[in-house]
């Protein structure tokens, strides 16, 4: 998937190593989560298809889905504002799961439907690698003052 020409949204430049420092921890390291590459208006990242994000019947838990889109959203969020200022925290997030997989990678396309002051709604649109849709998400996230 082709980022669509939009201006920068991003409050300063980021590696892809500097996101993965991010990704590198808690449940997104876990999971294997890393990010992939990051345009000027939308960051990618993938999660491989593990027994750790596999429900009993040995399919992509719908869960898993879900943290793979919340994880990319909120990162994207942080990487707008001025994280010595603020943070950006979930709020809500809902998915649509639209095909089973049990095996290889995903990645999920992160864009902004709504960059405000005191909130961000991101579309995360989640592919295999042969380009076939997932599950479709939407993140809503609250930007707060650090205090």
């Amino acid at each position: 998937m082709k980022a669509k020409s939009m201006q920068k949204i991003w409050f300063k430049d980021h590696s892809i190593a500097e996101i993965n420092l991010i990704f590198k921890t808690y449940m997104t390291g876990y999971l294997e989560i890393k990010a992939t590459a990051i345009h000027d208006n939308m960051l990618i990242a993938s999660m491989p298809i593990t027994d750790k994000v596999k429900q009993p019947f040995g399919i992509l838990h719908g869960g898993a889905s879900v943290v793979l889109a919340e994880s990319v959203g909120s990162v994207a969020s942080n990487l707008v504002v001025d994280d010595e200022k603020y943070a950006g925290v979930g709020m809500e997030v809902n998915a649509n799961h639209l095909k089973s997989v049990h095996e290889g990678t995903l990645f999920a396309y992160c864009t902004p439907l709504h960059l405000g002051a005191k909130s961000h709604v991101w579309d995360i649109k989640i592919k295999n690698e042969k380009d076939v849709l997932i599950c479709v998400s939407r993140l809503t996230v609250a930007v707060i003052e650090k205090k």
